[in-house]
C-alpha cells in the first residue's frame, strides 16, 4: 500500500467576544487632547518636593466656580496628608488644579494623586449629577530640586490667576489675593496677612527644607508678582 499524501488544512478563523487581532486593538495611548505620555515616572527623592498639574475635562466648566470650587477645596483638604504624600500648596484654575506636594517616593506620589483624583472626581460628579471620568490626562509631575526652582513654583503656583489675567491683558491690583488657592495660608508673602480663624487650613505644613526654608534665600513672594512659564 502507498503512503497517503499529507496534506495541510486551513481552518477559518472566527472570533467569538472580546480578543483576537482586530482594528484598533489595544489600549488607548492618551485620551484625545492630553499632554502627558505613559512613560515611567521619574526616581523621586523624599527630600525634593513636586509641582502638580491635574487637567480636568472641559464638559466641567469653569473649576473657579464657587460650588465646584467648594467640592475641590473640600477633597484637597480631606487627602492633604494621606497615603504618603502631602498637599502643602494649591490653586485651581478654569479646567486644571496646581499643587506643591511632597511625598516619600514616586510610588507614594503616585498612590497619592490617585487617591485625591478618585476624591475629586466622585465628589464633583455627585455635585453636578454626571458619571463618567472627570480628569482629561495624568496628572503632570514636575521635580523641584533647588531652592530657586521652588520658589518659582510658589509663585507660579500661587499667582498663577495673575499670570492668566496677564495673558488676557488684565491687570489685577496689586494686593489681589486669589481665593482659588491657599494663598491665605501662606506664611511666604512679603506682606504678612490676617487669616480670619473660622477659615482652617487646607493644606499640610511642609517638612522637606526646600518647601520650608530652602526657597526664602532668594527672597519672599509679593502678591504682585507675575510668575513666567
Amino acid at each position: 500500500m502507498s503512503r497517503a499524501s499529507k496534506r495541510q488544512l486551513s481552518l477559518p478563523l472566527r472570533r467569538r467576544g472580546p480578543g483576537g487581532p482586530r482594528p484598533n486593538a489595544g489600549r488607548k495611548k492618551t485620551l484625545k487632547g492630553s499632554r502627558v505620555p505613559h512613560r515611567t515616572r521619574a526616581a523621586l527623592a523624599s527630600r525634593h518636593p513636586v509641582h502638580v498639574t491635574m487637567k480636568l475635562r472641559r464638559d466641567l466648566g469653569n473649576l473657579r466656580a464657587k460650588r465646584k470650587l467648594k467640592v475641590i477645596r473640600g477633597a484637597i483638604t480631606k487627602c492633604r496628608d494621606r497615603n504618603g504624600g502631602r498637599v502643602v500648596q494649591w490653586s485651581v484654575q478654569r479646567d486644571h488644579i496646581h499643587l506643591l506636594v511632597e511625598a516619600h517616593g514616586a510610588p507614594a506620589l503616585a498612590k497619592a494623586m490617585q487617591g485625591l483624583s478618585i476624591c475629586i472626581a466622585r465628589r464633583l460628579n455627585k455635585a453636578l449629577g454626571r458619571r463618567g471620568p472627570a480628569f482629561q490626562d495624568r496628572y503632570h509631575a514636575h521635580i523641584l530640586k533647588t531652592p530657586r526652582e521652588v520658589r518659582h513654583a510658589l509663585a507660579y503656583v500661587l499667582n498663577n490667576a495673575r499670570r492668566h489675567a496677564a495673558q488676557r491683558g488684565l491687570r489685577l491690583p496689586r494686593s489681589f489675593l486669589d481665593h482659588c488657592s491657599s494663598a491665605a495660608h501662606f506664611d511666604g508673602w512679603k506682606d504678612p496677612l490676617n487669616v480670619p480663624e473660622h477659615d482652617p487650613p487646607t493644606v499640610a505644613p511642609a517638612r522637606t527644607w526646600l518647601l520650608s526654608t530652602g526657597w526664602r534665600r532668594h527672597g519672599l513672594i509679593s502678591p504682585s508678582e507675575t510668575p513666567g512659564h
